[in-house]
């Protein structure tokens, strides 16, 4: 039997010229990217080229860009990496017109691009609202913990610091002995640099006392308004902590050991009036009430609480040495070296605005996400006025709650507990403080709804970028640098929602 088959040579020439467009499917990502690029005011991107005639020429500014938004898009963010895909990944290819650019020159454009990126955000997201994608009726704010690009290893305290000081004064002194002004090899690669050595070190110095001054300064407010808090309770004649969520844990676990406590003497009572009846001694030790099992139980409950409430004092400040700007932070998996990554997503699963800070907690990030939020809306030439912002526990504070701006909604207990919380209806209560007015709207029906959209918003959003596209870390090293890749990503994010919104009239067909 004879067997046919299409013929495979591949000495074969092309007779007819490439057309590179041939090469993907029509409405391929790379063909949508070009196409932004295109619709996007790059004066900017031109403006530090020469425009000599001598040397060779540049890359086009713009390829680049639509080189970088598409390897973003696609879960790329190494330069090699981008640099090896150019030579065998067709949509590569395509973007950059057949050229490889190597990775030196993708990595030295995308760090002279960090004071551009907020305005090319701001173009991209005034695309999505021409095409309806820029809502802001609800508006869900949130925080996650992005690793840096750093070690937990390479962080040193003020004394460490104060000690390679010392160490490399000496070791300063003994080269200049043995070396004078010639070269010494004695001395490690992290402290070859003389010069340059002692100013870093002393930089670091500074730097750590500053901060140290300020924990302390801000853990000495925080036990200062704690002990207030508790002397007006007092004096109103409530429970220790009053209506503060840690403060009314204590006073159910002072509540509860009192009640063991009372249980066991009624039990003592009963086991001594028993044997009295009957005329016997009881069998084993005496019952004690402070060793009850219960008391004991509900005593260390009591600790867990103080503990909790008690100011703690945070241990000294550290100075990363590889990435000086990151921060210790508390995550899911535990702690990290890294930023606290905020985002503002509307119900498209749009990302508004995108911030880094190097705050660990998000309490303090409701004012400035608002602001960024509204100034994004004015640059993008949207002139819808937004409706509610949604924020978590982690947000609130009688200061948020009260700052002007839009309508928000801030949980004041996390979503399980919230979820306990027994149903209200109704205006808010007559009398009502801020805290009770905004439990209440929460306990509603309407409240919970709108409320619940936080799970559809800006929690899937950090979930497509963490999971689907592998951003859990930053590759940059800086503040201003991870803040101008964070609204990398979360511009190829917006685009990839413009790209599959225009593609679902296809898929629907």
């Amino acid at each position: 039997m004879v067997l046919r088959y299409l013929p495979v040579d591949r000495d074969q020439l092309f007779l007819l010229p490439l057309d590179m467009r041939e090469w993907l499917p029509e409405g391929h990502l790379a063909f949508f990217v070009t196409d932004v690029v295109d619709e996007l005011d790059t004066t900017a991107l031109h403006g530090g080229h020469h425009h000599d005639a001598g040397g060779r020429p540049g890359y086009d500014p713009e390829m680049l860009l639509a080189l970088l938004v598409y390897a973003y898009c696609t879960g790329v963010r190494s330069s090699r990496q981008m640099e090896r895909l150019c030579e065998v990944d067709i949509g590569y290819r395509v973007i950059c017109a057949n050229r490889r650019p190597d990775h030196s020159t993708i990595a030295r454009f995308r760090q002279a691009q960090d004071g551009l990126v907020q305005d090319l955000f701001v173009q991209a997201l005034a695309l999505c609202a021409r095409a309806g994608l820029a809502q802001v009726g609800v508006v869900a704010v949130d925080g996650t913990k992005m690793g840096a690009d750093a070690s937990m290893a390479a962080n040193r305290t003020a004394e460490q610091v104060a000690a390679m000081f010392a160490e490399a004064e000496a070791q300063d002194a003994a080269e200049d002995q043995l070396f004078g002004d010639q070269r010494g090899d004695e001395l490690p690669p992290a402290l070859a640099d003389r010069t340059s050595r002692r100013a870093r070190l002393k930089a670091a110095l500074e730097e750590l006392r500053a901060r140290q001054a300020a924990e302390d300064e801000r853990a000495e407010e925080r036990s200062s308004a704690f002990a207030e808090a508790e002397r007006a309770a007092t004096e109103a004649g409530r429970a220790p902590g009053g209506r503060h969520p840690r403060g009314r844990e204590v006073a159910r676990a002072e509540a509860t050991l009192a009640l063991a406590r009372r249980r066991a003497a009624e039990h003592r009572k009963e086991v001594e009036r028993r044997c009295a009846v009957a005329g016997t001694k009881p069998h084993g030790p005496s019952p004690d009430v402070e060793n009850d099992t219960g008391v004991k139980r509900a005593r260390a409950a009591l600790a867990r609480a103080k503990a909790k409430v008690a100011p703690v004092r945070r241990g000294p400040a550290q100075f990363n040495t590889t990435d000086p700007d990151s921060r210790v932070m508390k995550g899911l998996q535990g702690y990290l070296q890294g930023y606290n990554a905020q985002a503002a997503v509307n119900e498209a699963g749009v990302v508004i605005a995108a911030e880094v800070t190097q705050e660990a907690f998000d309490v303090g990030q409701l004012r400035p996400m608002l602001s960024a939020l509204e100034a994004n809306l004015a640059a993008a030439g949207i002139n819808a006025s937004l409706g509610t912002a949604l924020f978590d526990a982690g947000y609130w504070s009688l200061a948020n709650a009260c700052a002007p701006g839009p309508d928000r909604l801030i949980a004041r207990e996390k979503s399980w507990k919230a979820r306990r919380t027994a149903a209200a209806s109704g205006p808010v209560p007559e009398g009502a403080g801020v805290a009770e007015a905004m439990a209440h709207r929460l306990a509603t029906k309407e409240g919970r709804a709108l409320y619940a959209k936080r799970s559809t918003t800006v929690e899937p959003v950090f979930g497509q970028l963490k999971a689907l596209r592998g951003y859990r870390r930053f590759s940059r090293r800086g503040l201003g640098a991870v803040q101008a890749e964070w609204k990398l990503m979360t511009m190829a994010h917006n685009l990839l929602k413009l790209f599959r919104a225009q593609q679902a009239p296809l898929a629907s067909c």
